[in-house]
């Protein structure tokens, strides 16, 4: 039976603790919040990590000390955020891979974000995938944009295919300053994922109120995908996300009815080509 590939990503950099009391910022908060995402289908965590006053960090000592707890207290595939704020400077980002988590995102492209810019230059992008390539972390490669689909391709055609050789990415819909989270954009995507690798799988994020009309049309196009409170914010209209766990079971409820459950941790595994031990 073919199955759904579940990201949680439960955090992000963009929310305040203040105004959204149920995200999950301290480390406690975020294993129990994996523990219950993975009891209902969650199979990858994509984690941002939070300092002690609950304000975006990079810190490598706490980016290991979450790597180590999630591996400790859950079977998930542990993905960190090369990402972190879009203030972070290029080494704090690329000093991401010395926790050694199973994977790591890596953006393909400069992005308005809001106000602000997402800024990813080619020769960074390029510096990320080969050292993820050295050391073994599979990467997720983010798209934000049309174009980063046509950049994705040139980065595998000049530096080689991701380490474990399985080629994923992420549609990161619905950002202010990137492409819309409508059917149509999913099917420009797909139309220009024709030029990748055989094999090459996607997830999709909706951001806000594109949250089901891309989860929707992922799993139609036979794609996988992420949910979570760094996201969306909102369960429905007028209606405040309680947890993460609930955006994770109203996808997996989704994929149960499109006949693709929830795949397991183990097939995510394989699938993604994460190494063993």
């Amino acid at each position: 039976m073919t199955t759904t590939l579940i990201t949680v990503a439960p955090t992000g950099a963009e929310s305040r603790k203040s105004d959204v009391p149920a995200l999950p910022v301290t480390l406690a908060e975020l294993v129990a919040t994996a523990r219950e995402c993975e009891a209902v289908g969650a199979s990858v965590i994509h984690v941002h990590l939070r300092d002690d006053t609950a304000e975006p960090t990079l810190d490598l000592g706490r980016l290991k000390e979450a790597v180590a707890a999630l591996r400790a207290e859950t079977g998930l595939i542990v993905q960190l955020s090369s990402g972190g704020a879009v203030t972070d400077p290029e080494e704090d980002r690329l000093r991401v891979l010395d926790a050694e988590p199973d994977m790591a995102s890596c953006t393909m492209g400069t992005v308005n974000f809001g106000d602000d810019v997402f800024l990813n230059r080619w020769g960074f992008i390029v510096d990320l995938h080969t050292r993820m390539q050295e050391r073994a972390i599979v990467p997720e490669y983010e798209i934000f944009d049309l174009g980063q689909l046509t950049a994705l391709q040139r980065l595998l055609d000049r530096h080689g295919l991701p380490y474990g050789g399985h080629v994923h990415l992420d549609l990161v819909m619905g950002v202010p300053g990137g492409m819309p989270g409508t059917v149509p954009a999913v099917s420009a995507c797909l139309q220009a994922m024709r030029d990748l690798p055989e094999g090459t799988t996607f997830s999709a994020t909706g951001i806000g109120r594109s949250t089901l009309p891309v989860l929707l049309t992922s799993l139609a196009a036979g794609g996988h995908l992420r949910v979570g409170m760094e996201d969306t914010i909102t369960y429905a209209k007028g209606q405040p996300v309680e947890s993460n766990a609930q955006l994770v079971a109203r996808a997996a409820g989704f994929a149960r009815l499109a006949q693709r459950p929830p795949m397991p941790v183990a097939a995510a595994r394989e699938l993604l080509g994460i190494r063993r031990g």
